[in-house]
């Protein structure tokens, strides 16, 4: 059985690294591939290796291990604020004697309609109450989205709406009819601003991002009719210039 050359594992990252995905916008791949991982939601980090037993006294190692999470399709439909399932084991009648049984945790969901300043529409979305307080906190559902990463806000709706504002902004395209209105939600939001190149990539997943590479490297074929008119011209030019000159004699 031959072997490969490069393990399984980094295929993806090797993938990346040339062809169409090699030429992809160095913005876009510094953001696809930032390392960061999300603020922890479902578990804290205590920080510590050691700290001693409440009981006892003595030192115990702290098993500071993340809660691994599953966040489903639906997910991406909607705004959970970092939130998904978590699976894990469930003692009968609370009793560790008694036989454990599989179970899920899954957040409450609410369906609310939110509006966007700078959009000038409303949306309904389907959040979580985490999602509410950091809207809240956020003071206000633009912002939310604004300030939000693309790893905490862990929706592929969310970024959607991002690239939308961001390039609203970009082009100042507010409230065509009302310029008042339109300055006020622009300083509002301006600290927010980037260049229209890259507000057109935020939150292409790769195959979109590839797709509009493609499209941007296909050329339009050049009319017959216009090729033809530039090798005419450059033939009578040449003509021209071939031709004897007359000297008229006085």
């Amino acid at each position: 059985m031959p072997l490969h050359k490069y393990p399984p594992r980094i295929w993806e990252a090797l993938k990346r690294k040339q062809g169409i995905y090699a030429r992809l916008p160095q913005h876009y791949l510094k953001n696809f591939e930032d390392p960061t991982p999300p603020t922890p939601v479902h578990w804290k980090a205590l920080g510590v290796k050691y700290r001693a037993n409440p009981k006892t006294g003595q030192k115990e190692r702290v098993q500071d291990v993340p809660i691994p999470v599953y966040y489903p399709p639906e997910s991406q439909q909607g705004l959970w604020g970092g939130e998904g399932w978590i699976q894990g084991y469930k003692y009968s009648k609370d009793d560790k004697l008694s036989t454990r049984y599989k179970k899920t945790w899954k957040p409450q969901l609410f369906t609310r309609e939110f509006y966007s300043e700078i959009l000038d529409q409303k949306f309904s979305i389907t959040v979580t109450a985490r999602t509410l307080d950091l809207i809240d906190a956020a003071f206000g559902f633009d912002f939310y989205i604004l300030k939000t990463t693309k790893q905490d806000l862990n929706s592929k709706f969310g970024m959607d709406l991002k690239r939308a504002m961001l390039l609203r902004l970009a082009q100042k395209d507010l409230y065509s009819e009302d310029p008042e209105r339109r300055e006020q939600v622009y300083k509002r939001y301006k600290q927010f601003e980037i260049p229209r190149e890259e507000a057109e990539w935020v939150g292409l997943s790769l195959e979109e991002a590839v797709e509009k590479q493609r499209v941007l490297e296909v050329k339009e074929p050049e009319p017959v009719f216009k090729e033809c008119v530039d090798r005419l011209v450059k033939e009578v030019a040449i003509l021209k210039l071939t031709e004897p000159k007359v000297v008229e004699k006085t």
